[in-house]
């Protein structure tokens, strides 16, 4: 989610994240228990309209959606051998809805409005858990995710460089002990912000 969202003031920028959430998941319901093609039409017209009402780009929109189209070459083809081309059509449809509207939610929605609604979710649970600290480690753990991609990139990029492509295990252990120094400073920084315990 982090650098994916896509500011606008659509009536599905500015909709409750919470509502948006239980939308998302109840059309993903409703999607994966059609066992027709023509209803998922009909939702496919619909996903797409409701890109339009938001404005998103179609370069961001493309972003989210195509890399799953690279899956589906690879398992419709499979998925057809096995249990026909209609089952095949049905399993894509589903699966391409289901991430076109899961791309909408994350590019209409910011990273701090999903934490503030998990913390919401939580609230009726702090006699049991502390909603506040939850919602730290879901922001710490998104923006742990972007964080060691890009100690990836840095990886592979190093070793390009100096025009070797070794192992696995050459690529697995830079990223670990970097991986493992930068949990250290994020680690100091909290402690030294009261949060040791």
């Amino acid at each position: 989610m982090i650098g994916l969202y896509s500011p606008g003031r659509s009536v599905i920028h500015r909709a409750p994240t919470l509502l948006k959430l239980f939308l998302l998941s109840a059309f993903v319901v409703i999607i994966s228990s059609t066992a027709d093609l023509g209803p998922l039409a009909i939702m496919a017209a619909a996903v797409v309209m409701l890109f339009l009402v938001a404005r998103v780009p179609v370069r961001a929109a493309a972003a989210q959606i195509v890399p799953i189209l690279w899956l589906l070459l690879v398992a419709v083809p499979v998925q057809a051998l096995l249990a026909g081309w209609v089952v095949a059509g049905l399993m894509s449809g589903r699966l391409l809805l289901a991430v076109s509207l899961a791309a909408l939610f994350t590019l209409t929605t910011t990273v701090t409005a999903v934490l503030e609604a998990f913390q919401m979710m939580l609230r009726p649970f702090d006699r049991w858990i502390d909603s506040e600290r939850i919602g730290l480690l879901v922001a710490l753990t998104i923006r742990c995710i972007p964080l060691v991609t890009d100690i990836v990139q840095e990886v592979l990029e190093a070793r390009k460089a100096r025009g070797t492509h070794g192992s696995l295990l050459a690529l697995a252990v830079p990223v670990v002990v970097r991986s493992l120094y930068a949990a250290d400073a994020l680690g100091e920084a909290l402690a030294a912000r009261g949060l040791d315990d």
